[in-house]
């Protein structure tokens, strides 16, 4: 690769050994920018912000290796284990590509944020009906953990404009302002 990518991890409340596996992991494939900084979500005591400015589809899994990919899940799930139950940690993982795909892991029980990380790359089998659902002009997608079904699913879209819908039913609906 000519140049090599930038990946950034952000974070409070993280372990300066936390950080250090996660530095290792992705150091080989990626120019990694730490950012520690202040807490911001007063309802989780740890954040975790991992931004791969790639495309989040099969040729990433191949190039970064499905191994590599499973020990960053392992090392989410160790975190939570490590703080419990509770609002203890809240993980967002973006991928940029054409599109950028957000996933935010939050559940409060650790088997629910454990199946969530788990769950995260299954996404790619259900993308591409996905992506046919979405607004016009969509340039990023959130997805929700939904503990009911144990599932990914579309929550809210934004469009080049800066508009945001939700994804409600079956349907997008643009969000209310205010």
């Amino acid at each position: 690769m000519a140049q090599q990518l930038s990946a950034t991890l952000t974070y409070y409340g993280i372990s300066p050994w936390e950080i250090e596996v996660f530095y290792g992991l992705l150091n080989s494939h990626f120019v990694v920018v730490q950012d520690e900084v202040t807490p911001f979500d007063e309802e989780f005591v740890s954040y975790l912000g991992l931004e791969i400015p790639l495309e989040f589809n099969d040729a990433f899994f191949k190039w970064f290796d499905f191994r590599r990919w499973d020990r960053v899940k392992d090392i989410l799930k160790e975190m939570k284990r490590r703080r419990g139950t509770g609002n203890a940690l809240k993980a967002v993982i973006s991928f940029s590509g054409r599109m950028r795909i957000t996933f935010t892991v939050d559940s409060l029980e650790k088997r629910w944020f454990d199946n969530a990380v788990e769950k995260m790359d299954f996404v790619l089998e259900l993308l591409p009906h996905h992506m046919a659902k979405l607004p016009p002009g969509t340039s990023s997608v959130r997805y929700r953990f939904d503990t009911e079904s144990a599932r990914w699913r579309l929550g809210t879209a934004t469009d080049a404009g800066g508009s945001r819908f939700a994804f409600r039913g079956d349907s997008w609906e643009p969000e209310k302002q205010g």
